[in-house]
């Protein structure tokens, strides 16, 4: 072998030797890294492990704490608010009612003419209205004369299918989803504007005044029967179309719950008993917290980071707001610390909310092989232009984890509900459900359906039903308007 020959093997074979250093170490790494990989995802597991037993004890601290906040004010993270609704649709109701639903930038009015037990919703017509965004952050008189208006040209269009007898004057009732402070069931203070509104000289005003004094601005006859929120309008919605309906859920972007409460049983109540014995409190669940909750370092995170830390825990927990960004926190964790998506970390998973949860949604839901849904949110909405099928596996991993800890918490929640009024094993008893987060997510959905029949036990379950109840916030509150009318008990003499 001549010496060129000899210089080139010794050469060829460093070489090869470099080559299956570099492999080697390369497997190294990537073992470590899928090591590392699997121990964050074990970690996040067993942090959100619900058994069954787990959540009986949130169901048992969400009656606990139902109690205390129903003896008196302040006397739990739970308000308890007194929503003044004492006498729930019975589906008896007929005339013509109006609604007016104002929850974000838009709201909607509606109209609906009722007929009675045998013939029901004869006809219903709505509009949806933007605001103007300069108008959010106006004057009070601004903001109330644009929705009068839009009320009075609603108003102005109604056909010959709708009819108010003679000498009647028109009633509507008032979806007002923002802090409120009820003082009866036609009245109520505002405590703060959230999502977007500041109009500082609404704060501490009856927004029922605001609205009716812009109504006689306008020309119109009209009366403010009921202020309610858009959860016990689902609550009354429910319940017009089943006797049965005794909570109602909201589980979309926020959270929330209402429910029948017996009236003696509400002690901070000072007022007359109701005729009816009953009231409907709006929990304002979304604030619940206890010790049983199973809490990470990306929940005290997110919290912390929050507009309103230590507030609404339960809420960041199992709601549509919150599902995508816990999702994407924990993706952001496992980028940095085991490089799941390359050797740099994805600018856009460092920005908070980028994930959302319609997008964890489609993810979770991806049945394709190589979960090509996964592969392409990741590289449309993070930049990500490549990533392994074990990397999507992980993200489909975190999606169940994340979904599944929140659908059985609000099971669980549910249950606690029904513990309070004793209607675990009562015959046929009905939650009202509304929310783009139960409706859309079927994953989460489902799991939610699943943990109540695993708590309560296929017997008692059987007797509960769980009904998706759309745009309850909208026709409730025109049901509401027929139920506390100021002809009701004229009718029914």
């Amino acid at each position: 072998m001549g010496k060129a020959a000899v210089t080139t093997a010794v050469v060829c074979a460093a070489a090869a030797c470099a080559v299956a250093a570099l492999v080697v170490r390369y497997r190294i790494r990537s073992s470590s890294r899928w090591a590392r990989v699997a121990a964050l995802l074990k970690e996040l597991e067993e942090r959100c492990a619900t058994p069954v037993g787990k959540l009986r004890q949130v169901a048992d601290a969400m009656a606990v704490e139902m109690h205390a906040g129903l003896a008196s004010e302040g006397g739990s993270k739970l308000k308890m608010l007194i929503s003044y609704v004492n006498n729930l649709p019975t589906g008896e109701e007929t005339g013509l009612f109006y609604a007016l639903d104002l929850g974000g930038t838009n709201f909607r009015v509606l109209r609906v003419q009722l007929g009675g037990k045998e013939r029901r919703v004869l006809k219903q017509e709505f509009e949806e209205v933007s605001i103007p965004p300069l108008l959010m952050v106006g004057g009070s008189d601004e903001l109330f004369d644009f929705i009068a208006s839009a009320l009075a040209k609603f108003v102005a269009s109604e056909g010959e299918d709708f009819h108010l007898p003679v000498g009647r004057q028109r009633e509507i009732g008032f979806t007002f989803s923002f802090p409120v402070r009820q003082t009866s069931i036609a009245s109520g203070t505002l405590i703060k504007w959230t999502k977007g509104f500041n109009i500082d000289e609404t704060v501490g005003e009856d927004v029922v005044a605001e609205l009716t004094r812009a109504i006689e601005r306008q020309g119109l006859d009209m009366r403010v029967s009921a202020l309610i929120n858009d959860t016990v309008g689902t609550l009354a919605g429910g319940r017009y179309h089943d006797n049965d309906v005794v909570a109602a859920v909201i589980l979309g972007t926020g959270t929330n719950a209402a429910y029948v409460e017996r009236a003696h049983a509400i002690p901070k109540w000072h007022g007359l008993l109701p005729k009816s014995g009953e009231m409907v409190i709006n929990m304002e669940w979304g604030n619940f917290r206890s010790s049983h909750l199973p809490l990470t370092d990306y929940d005290q995170a997110l919290d912390n980071d929050s507009l309103n830390p230590s507030e609404q825990i339960f809420e960041k927990l199992i709601s549509g707001m919150y599902l995508g960004e816990i999702l994407r926190r924990v993706l952001l964790r496992l980028a940095k610390e085991a490089s799941l998506f390359g050797e740099n970390v994805p600018p856009k998973l460092e920005i908070p909310f980028m994930l959302r949860t319609p997008v964890m949604s489609a993810m979770h839901h991806d049945t394709s092989p190589d979960l090509k849904v996964v592969g392409a949110k990741l590289k449309d909405l993070l930049g990500i232009p490549s990533t392994s099928l074990k990397a999507r596996k992980v993200v489909v991993q975190i999606c169940d984890t994340v979904a599944r800890r929140g659908a059985r918490l609000a099971a669980a929640g549910v249950a606690g509900i029904l513990k309070k009024v004793g209607r675990e094993s009562v015959a046929r008893t009905v939650v009202a459900m509304d929310g783009g987060l139960y409706e859309h997510y079927t994953i989460f959905r489902e799991c939610l359906q699943a943990t109540f029949e695993e708590m309560l036990g296929a017997e008692a379950a059987a007797s509960v039903v769980i009904k998706l109840a759309n745009d309850g916030s909208g026709i409730g509150a025109a049901l509401l308007a027929a139920s506390h009318s100021q002809y009701r008990e004229l009718e029914q003499s």
